[in-house]
């Protein structure tokens, strides 16, 4: 390809390419094939190819002479969406077969896969990738993708990467581990829940806890005071059939589980079931069935005010994803997956467990469960929890800081890890994030930030910029306990 089609193409895409400074990839070289992992938010915009005029395209890799691109992509949109693959070719063999173009000279072979769906997961070999829309509407995706460019990338990609190579890193040791968490037997609808207890908003209820599954649950007392309408109820039982619940009587019983989409949290507000003197004890199965025996007068609630963090990790027609990968390395990307095995004989989960600074500069860990909107929720390949959304202004989300440019590091946007607005034994502590994006004015002069105070003063000198995180447009909050990975 002539390297005036290039910038061509380059100038039309500019605000769907990837490779700016506000992209997740990262790149490892590997002789002659780079690796490319991120995971980005596009709108689309008007497809230049010629016959497509009334279509619109988010372009997600750009076509460059002699590069061919291979792997697998995972995407959310806000419109059903064809993908995209384009192939090199050259105009004597563009007969009889589709073919995309902008100028007429330069001519691609032209794979259309019509998912008809809003979100999938495809592998692709090609020159570019894309998504496109055969109407007008413009539409909003976030994909994630892993693979690899093979050749002599030109023009902007090249750029892109001598630019990296120069660029300083800064490359945490353990910076992914292993997090093994016990999981607990619940009840929805007489099906089996196996979730996890993270954290508690009482300190008594989070040391019992702690106690019975050998495991810490961390205080977040600020989680008792979030709006109801960011919490399921939890049903934990003092009396009655024995079994494996909290108390050792019968399973926990939850009034929703991620199916029920608008209703479910993994913040559940406890309350206290008690069989009064004299009735028959039997094993609830349904919130329903609570809830009418304690009308009937057999039982006794006791509305805690307490709030527990249970993500859940099976529910009766669904589970968190597993990853296909299950090694755990520093340079592994956030998409694909948080979990590396789920072991239901010895009722524990391994979740990756990802490195970052507390607002002092200590190290911290933190799993991620659960997050809105939909888009990264399905990007990290995590729970999506809507009514967490009920958070953005409220004190029990926390700021979290992540970087969207500067030093080359493990974050989940490709740059240096994140930062934090409080530790786990800080009294403002909470499991739930409300995220912020860090952005240098000047890349060139970023530095290695490690605590909150850092990246006050260099926002007050007018060296970075802080703006909340809206992908799609939308309230971003993520549910990332902080966890001790190594007890």
């Amino acid at each position: 390809m002539k390297k005036l089609s290039a910038f061509i193409l380059i100038g039309i895409f500019t605000v769907g390419i990837i490779f700016v400074s506000s992209t997740s990839d990262q790149f490892v070289d590997a002789g002659s094939r780079k690796k490319i992992h991120f995971t980005q938010t596009i709108t689309s915009s008007q497809d230049p190819g010629q016959g497509h005029e009334n279509h619109q395209l988010a372009l997600i890799l750009s076509p460059n002479e002699g590069t061919i691109y291979d792997g697998s992509m995972t995407f959310t949109s806000s419109e059903p969406v064809q993908i995209v693959v384009l192939h090199e070719i050259n105009s004597q063999e563009s007969k009889g077969q589709p073919i995309w173009t902008v100028d007429g000279k330069t001519i691609y072979g032209l794979s259309l896969v019509d998912l008809k769906k809003n979100s999938g997961s495809f592998e692709f070999t090609g020159a570019a990738l894309a998504l496109h829309s055969p109407n007008s509407k413009e539409f909003t995706t976030t994909v994630s993708v892993d693979g690899w460019i093979r050749g002599q990338p030109t023009e902007v990609i090249m750029q892109k990467i001598e630019l990296q190579k120069e660029e300083p890193s800064q490359l945490l040791s353990r910076t992914n581990v292993p997090a093994t968490i016990p999981m607990h037997k619940g009840i929805y609808e007489g099906n089996q829940v196996l979730y996890i207890i993270t954290d508690g908003s009482d300190k008594d209820y989070a040391e019992t806890i702690t106690k019975k599954q050998e495991w810490t649950v961390e205080l977040a007392p600020v989680i008792a005071d979030v709006p109801e309408n960011t919490l399921q109820k939890l049903f934990i039982f003092k009396n009655g059939v024995k079994g494996d619940g909290i108390y050792g009587f019968q399973d926990e019983v939850f009034s929703s589980t991620p199916s029920q989409k608008l209703e479910y949290s993994a913040l559940s507000s406890i309350i206290e079931v008690t069989w009064k003197v004299g009735q028959k004890e039997i094993e609830f199965e349904s919130a329903a069935d609570i809830i009418a025996a304690e009308e009937g007068g057999r039982i006794e609630f006791n509305e805690t005010g307490i709030v527990l963090n249970t993500p859940q990790i099976i529910w009766p027609d669904g589970q968190m994803l597993v990853r296909s990968d299950k090694e755990i390395s520093d340079e592994m990307p956030y998409s694909g997956g948080q979990i590396t095995e789920i072991n239901e004989e010895e009722m524990t989960v391994t979740f990756v467990a990802h490195r970052g600074w507390g607002p002092d500069g200590r190290t911290i860990y933190y799993i991620v469960t659960d997050a809105t909107p939909s888009g990264p929720a399905e990007a990290m390949g995590v729970v999506s929890s809507q009514s967490s959304a009920n958070l953005i202004a409220h004190s029990g989300a926390v700021d979290l800081f992540q970087f969207k440019n500067g030093i080359v590091g493990s974050g989940p946007l490709g740059f240096q890890a994140g930062i934090a607005g409080a530790s786990t034994d800080d009294a403002n502590y909470s499991p739930m994030w409300r995220i912020y994006l860090v952005e240098w004015n000047d890349a060139k002069s970023a530095k290695i930030l490690e605590t909150k105070s850092d990246i006050d003063s260099f926002r007050i000198d007018g060296l970075l910029s802080v703006s909340i995180a809206r992908p799609t447009n939308s309230d971003h909050i993520v549910n990332c306990p902080f966890i001790d990975p190594f007890q």
